[in-house]
């Protein structure tokens, strides 16, 4: 299964992909409209700092704890992507906890959010990987 890998010698710390993450999945047509005068809340987040920065974002575990622990049912893996539904959610932060990779945060509404691959919204390539400058996140199959 393809996923999103980051290789931290080439990320700038430019917050791009969390920009392109934010609009992506803002159900909106025009970036400036869903992004203008607000506060983002990407499912892709940049750490680090002047040194090494790098993407953190869902890994879609083979076996993953947030499923295992979910105590409304909100989560769940459809063909290898870890999904969350967010009608579901009941903002307890349970994921947040188990998660070894910090890859769950809340949305606007406070129930939370994670990296499902764009897979409603951009049709292929995550809108992270199309959006980086430098081609540090990237898309792929590895073993």
């Amino acid at each position: 299964m393809k996923r999103v890998y980051v290789d931290e010698k080439w990320c700038l710390g430019c917050h791009l992909c969390e920009y392109y993450c934010a609009f992506a999945n803002s159900g909106k047509s025009s970036m400036i409209k869903a992004l203008k005068d607000r506060t983002i809340h990407p499912r892709i987040r940049i750490e680090g700092d002047n040194q090494v920065s790098f993407a953190v974002s869902c890994r879609h575990c083979t076996d993953p704890l947030c499923v295992k622990s979910c105590i409304a049912g909100a989560l769940s893996k459809k063909d290898g992507v870890v999904c969350i539904d967010q009608n579901k959610c009941v903002g307890c932060h349970t994921c947040v906890l188990v998660c070894p990779y910090g890859a769950l945060m809340p949305s606007e509404s406070g129930v939370m959010q994670k990296c499902e691959l764009c897979i409603e919204n951009a049709g292929g390539k995550p809108a992270c990987v199309q959006g980086c400058p430098n081609k540090a996140i990237i898309f792929e199959e590895r073993d």
